[in-house]
């Protein structure tokens, strides 16, 4: 499995591809962070987020793209930069078909170190053992990319199974109500 990570973000937006699959050693394949400059007007910022997402995809043709999901925080300037950021993560990948996860900082920590309160550098050292990496991604936003990468290859065959478990349950729950319905009739 390839997984874009995406640590969305106006002025730092990481990113970062691994490619494995769940109780295997896995492989990053690119890491960096498409950036804006803090200045320029918003809408230019965000096509600028979205041509060098873009770019990643078309460099690494991810299977997944796995973003980070946008929690509040008492900073609503900061939350609804990160907000869009991310939203235009999700549209590019939506436009070529990938699908999208996301997934919440304490998930991601808690999947990567063991901890949902895991600090950054915590996040960083895990990273850079589980990818055989020499150092820690700089800055902390590419190596929150990688993290959100490796949360989604470890998390989504879980997840997977799950919604097939709650796909056949519906099922059968709609097949015994239409057979009641039948007898009824």
């Amino acid at each position: 499995m390839r997984v874009l990570g995406v640590d969305p973000g106006l002025t730092r937006c990481g990113v970062g591809v691994v490619e494995g699959v769940a109780g295997r050693p896995l492989a990053m394949l690119g890491v960096g962070v498409v950036r804006t400059p803090a200045h320029a007007e918003l809408g230019q910022r965000l096509v600028e987020i979205e041509r060098g997402i873009e770019q990643w995809i078309d460099e690494h043709r991810p299977e997944f793209v796995a973003v980070e999901r946008v929690f509040s925080q008492y900073n609503v300037r900061t939350v609804m930069g990160t907000a869009q950021a991310s939203a235009v993560a999700m549209l590019c990948a939506a436009r070529r078909g990938i699908p999208v996860a996301l997934h919440t900082p304490s998930e991601v920590k808690a999947a990567v170190t063991g901890s949902g309160r895991a600090d950054k550098a915590q996040v960083g050292a895990m990273v850079t053992r589980l990818l055989r990496l020499d150092a820690p991604p700089k800055p902390a936003d590419a190596a929150d990319a990688l993290a959100l990468a490796i949360c989604h290859i470890w998390r989504a065959p879980a997840q997977n199974r799950l919604q097939q478990a709650v796909a056949l349950h519906a099922t059968k729950a709609s097949n015994a109500s239409n057979a009641l319905k039948g007898r009824t009739a």
